[in-house]
């Protein structure tokens, strides 16, 4: 029997022959395997253990010149597309630090060379008025941009910083949602004026309200990528879900390349507790998607748009516009 059982069992099954014949038919499988995997290696080897290592050096040192970073959070914004690029910064929430990070992200980005402009959809104009900008003395703002059809060029303004512009807002927004209602394709219409000044710019930073309707649905449409900015407290993780899902209705619907590349953690107060549980509870949910650079709480930060300026002219020094200046090489890649 034991004969006859073992013709079948080298044809059968290889694994009853590594079973009861080890030491005789185990090792040439062993020795197949063995030079098949040394003929190999030995021309690819250099390329497929290169291809690694370039991708682990920019991962130790080189964060902002190349696209996969530390993890896939910083490889996935550093891939980010080609100027010029047009940022929605929106949260339902008010007081998480939109405009703030608007006005200094966008300041910040100008003091690295591009040209930025920012557009004021914000009814309170805070992002007017942190720069400096009077909307009562303005004859054309953004509010004539969407409900008289006027050019968008006609009402940008100058700002003190160089290369920083901005589309501002003036108290008859508050109505134009109610007046949108009846317009014609009333989701496009800031998309639309946009396209005809795009190729002026290198970013479009768009200040949304604190509201899911109309004027931030525009915003979301005429954007290529979402930015949100998280205080980081508690209440400012309810309404990220809701938003999440508002953007993947606008990129289903209107919007197909919308994304929500950048979260950004804002007000961060490392002596608490809660600061450091919402962060880790940010980056554990959103982890490719959360900035690298936390914007602290600082008083300079608060103190600057009372005198029209943003945090990198008033005082430069400070810890909020340090970070804000690596936020925004950050987002735009630069070393």
């Amino acid at each position: 029997m034991t004969d006859l059982e073992s013709p079948p069992e080298p044809e059968q099954t290889p694994t009853l022959q590594a079973e009861g014949d080890l030491p005789t038919e185990a090792p040439p499988e062993e020795e197949s395997e063995e030079e098949f995997v040394t003929e190999y290696p030995e021309e690819p080897e250099d390329r497929q253990v290169e291809e690694p290592k370039d991708a682990d050096e920019p991962t130790d040192g080189q964060a902002p010149t190349t696209g996969s970073e530390d993890s896939p959070a910083e490889g996935f914004v550093r891939t980010t597309p080609a100027l010029p690029r047009v940022i929605a910064l929106a949260n339902q929430k008010g007081g998480v630090g939109k405009t703030t990070t608007t006005v200094n992200l966008g300041a910040a980005l100008a003091d690295l060379g591009y040209r930025v402009l920012l557009i004021d959809l914000d009814p309170q104009g805070n992002a007017t008025t942190g720069l400096g900008i009077n909307h009562h003395d303005l004859d054309v703002t953004i509010y004539n941009v969407l409900l008289q059809d006027v050019n968008l060029d006609e009402c940008v303004e100058p700002t003190e910083v160089k290369g920083l512009f901005i589309a501002p807002a003036s108290l008859d927004l508050a109505g134009s949602e109610i007046e949108l209602v009846t317009a014609f394709s009333r989701e496009s219409k800031l998309k639309r004026a946009l396209d005809e000044v795009i190729d002026d710019y290198d970013y479009v930073l768009i200040d949304c309200p604190p509201s899911l309707g109309l004027l931030t649905v525009n915003a979301l449409v005429a954007a290529t990528e979402v930015m949100v900015p998280i205080q980081c407290e508690y209440y400012a993780l309810e309404g990220l879900g809701q938003l999440t899902r508002n953007v993947d209705l606008i990129r289903r619907n209107l919007n197909a390349s919308l994304e929500i590349l950048n979260i950004v953690l804002v007000m961060y107060d490392g002596r608490t507790k809660l600061g450091e549980q919402v962060s880790d509870e940010v980056r554990g949910h959103y982890g490719s998607r959360v900035c690298r650079v936390v914007i602290p709480r600082n008083v300079r930060l608060s103190e600057a748009p009372g005198f029209g300026q943003p945090i990198t002219t008033f005082d430069p020094s400070s810890r909020g516009a340090v970070a804000y200046k690596e936020l925004a090489r950050e987002v735009s890649g630069v070393s």
